[in-house]
């Protein structure tokens, strides 16, 4: 059996899904599959928790009106989340129990018991309080169970013709803010301007701009890493990154890794 039909397998004894789509390609691939073996009974919801780029909204909406799966938009802020916004190092915990909880309670208006995610075996590497937040709550993870890894993902995506196949993985704002510095809602329309800023002037596809108390830490993968170096580019991106309101700016020489901010804590 191919990872793909093991992956379609999967849904065989469902009858309605509930499809937390954020706009990369794993969960693209859960939607895809959730459509294709339940068809209406499969729904896709993406929650717009304005810690979410807008350009992460649009691939939701975009590739659920490729797949053709029913795509809902559920709105709140994490910003109203004290213990989201003091930003902790449970911060990731605290966001996705609060997304488990409005998935439950949108699940329940639509007579939905099995909610999904795109979590899969790669994910599991890294520290990542909340994943397990979401299977506490009860979310469930048909890549993992069916043990997909990222090279997988993106393979069955481009075979199946999923357009974002190749897409660069991403994460919310708040994850370039160092724990222990509160997340506000300044901060994340900077670091959102910011790295649209990088992207159109480089075209760059996997940018980060770290927050670290009002400085600016671009990341870049390590081979893209001299096209920041053009003067007449630098100059720019630097000039309008201090005009949203950064008070300086660096380049990370090592260059992008996920999850670089994240510490570790020792009981």
């Amino acid at each position: 059996m191919t990872n793909l039909n093991e992956l379609l397998a999967w849904f065989d004894d469902k009858k309605k899904v509930l499809v937390s789509l954020s706009g990369g390609v794993d969960s693209a691939l859960v939607a895809y599959a959730a459509k294709t073996k339940l068809n209406k009974n499969a729904i896709a919801v993406t929650a717009d928790y304005k810690t979410l780029s807008s350009e992460e909204l649009d691939s939701a909406k975009n590739i659920a009106k490729e797949i053709g799966i029913t795509h809902k938009i559920i709105e709140y802020s994490e910003l109203d989340n004290e213990d989201f916004v003091k930003n902790d190092n449970k911060r990731c915990f605290y966001c996705r129990d609060e997304l488990s909880q409005k998935l439950i309670q949108f699940a329940s208006t639509l007579d939905i018991d099995v909610i999904v995610d795109g979590t899969q075996n790669d994910d599991m590497g890294d520290y990542r309080p909340g994943i397990d937040a979401l299977h506490g709550n009860g979310i469930r993870s048909p890549l993992l169970e069916t043990h997909f890894t990222k090279n997988m993902v993106r393979n069955t995506a481009k075979s199946v013709g999923i357009s974002i196949y190749d897409k660069p993985s991403n994460s919310c704002l708040a994850s370039r803010i160092p724990w222990g510095q509160r997340v506000t809602a300044e901060k994340l329309t900077r670091i959102e301007m910011a790295e649209k800023i990088i992207k159109q002037q480089t075209g760059i596809r996997q940018v980060r701009v770290r927050d670290i108390s009002g400085s600016a830490r671009i990341e870049v993968e390590s081979d893209k890493i001299n096209l920041l170096q053009n003067d007449d580019i630098k100059s720019e991106i630097f000039s309008k990154l201090k005009m949203i309101g950064f008070s300086n700016i660096e380049i990370d020489p090592e260059g992008y890794s996920s999850g670089k901010l994240n510490l570790i804590f020792e009981n």
